[in-house]
């Protein structure tokens, strides 16, 4: 505007000069052609573009490279099966006169379950027991006439034939009275069969018969002998899952470490998982599948784990001590592989190629190459982004990492 001001002057004081030489004619003639000089010169001024600035910074969400000590672990599905269980069946035949137990019940090793009709191996008891009596009887007669014998021998009155027959009897009645205190202590074991009591401590499944059945004994392979309840022992209960034939070489690196142990963790039920120790890991490999079976101790004080029941098993190998760890949505995925946007001092970007780990609890993963602690990482908002650009950082809170069960995505060492 001062520039068209100036012009305007000089128009005017060149339209004077003019007027003043050639006449009013000429002074209009020039006074428009200057003001259009000025008005063209004003349009051009007006038009032109600024020069821009470069685009504003873009908001994100920042989080910083925390240390902590991360599991380094196995994931895999495996299953329960109860520590010990027993199938219950008749020692002795005979009809079942009560039931003592309710189905689904804790029982004690020793609790009573069935009992079968005493009477006939009472009256067994009673015949042996008497057998014995007379076998004692006529061992103690034959016991007297030996030591008669001995007198008389030794005062040559009997012949040595005599003495030896006598001497032979005694010893016969002692094998008698054993054979007769054999069948007292057979006909005592089979009475005590008839209360069939809990081999174990466990909890009791369905009765498979009533009292009034008769029940046979003998081997469920053989003839009778038929099941008349199972009791499995839950506590502590068995966690079995599989070994891939690839992981082998890492796991028998850390067999028998400190830090070994084996999480379990059943799908849906809101329980922490359950800390179990490494129990047996089989010496061959399954045919077929590559893998190779392995089974924890897992305590179930509260029995919520049951046998056959599908759980997440988490084998944890050892223990990476202050490891580096970042959210999860601070790893992208690029053509040249894992990178991570570092925000530097100057709020403008740095883009970090990066070695990834394990994925932990707590939404965080392992770095093991690329950044260092205490760097401030990009965790959301990486859309659109390049290295350089300028960013607006807003601190996001972050989750420590916790061992857990193995429900993680991610499960590679």
């Amino acid at each position: 505007m001062i520039s068209a001001h100036k012009m305007n002057i000089a128009g005017r004081e060149l339209a004077g000069n003019l007027e003043r030489r050639s006449g009013r004619k000429w002074t209009y003639l020039a006074a428009g052609t200057a003001g259009l000089i000025a008005i063209l010169f004003l349009v051009h001024t007006c038009s032109t573009p600024e020069k821009p600035s470069g685009p504003p910074p873009r908001p994100v969400s920042v989080a910083k490279v925390i240390t902590k000590d991360a599991p380094l672990y196995l994931d895999e599905i495996g299953n329960c099966a109860a520590n010990e269980s027993v199938q219950v069946q008749a020692q002795v035949s005979g009809q079942i006169v009560s039931r003592d137990f309710k189905d689904g019940a804790d029982v004690k090793k020793g609790d009573l379950l069935f009992t079968i009709d005493q009477r006939p191996y009472q009256a067994a008891l009673g015949q042996a027991q008497g057998q014995l009596a007379q076998a004692n009887a006529q061992l103690a007669l034959d016991q007297l006439n030996l030591k008669r014998q001995e007198d008389l021998r030794a005062r040559n009155v009997i012949s040595q034939q005599d003495f030896d027959t006598a001497e032979a009897t005694a010893k016969s009645d002692e094998a008698k009275v054993q054979s007769a205190q054999a069948a007292v202590s057979a006909t005592q074991v089979n009475l005590n069969f008839c209360e069939i009591r809990s081999p174990i401590n466990g909890r009791a499944g369905l009765r498979q018969v009533d009292v009034g059945n008769t029940v046979t004994a003998g081997s469920n392979g053989g003839s009778g002998g038929a099941v008349l309840v199972q009791i499995d022992n839950l506590d502590p209960i068995y966690t079995d899952f599989t070994i891939s034939e690839p992981d082998l070489p890492l796991v028998r690196q850390y067999l028998g470490g400190a830090n070994l142990k084996v999480l379990t963790d059943a799908e849906n039920d809101n329980i922490p998982a359950r800390e179990g120790q490494l129990y047996f890991i089989a010496n061959t490999l399954q045919p077929g599948t590559g893998t190779v079976q392995a089974r924890a101790v897992t305590p179930n004080p509260d029995h919520l784990l049951w046998p056959s029941q599908f759980v997440h098993v988490r084998l944890i190998l050892d223990i990476i001590k202050g490891a580096k760890l970042v959210p999860n949505g601070a790893v992208q995925v690029g053509q040249n592989g894992p990178y991570i946007f570092v925000v530097k001092k100057d709020s403008t970007l740095d883009l970090r190629q990066v070695k990834p780990g394990q994925k932990q609890s707590g939404d965080l993963t392992v770095i093991k190459q690329g950044v260092e602690p205490g760097e401030t990482v990009v965790v959301r908002g990486q859309l659109q982004l390049a290295p350089g650009t300028k960013v607006i950082a807003k601190e996001e809170e972050q989750s420590p990492p916790q061992e857990s069960g193995g429900n993680d995505a991610d499960s590679t060492p």
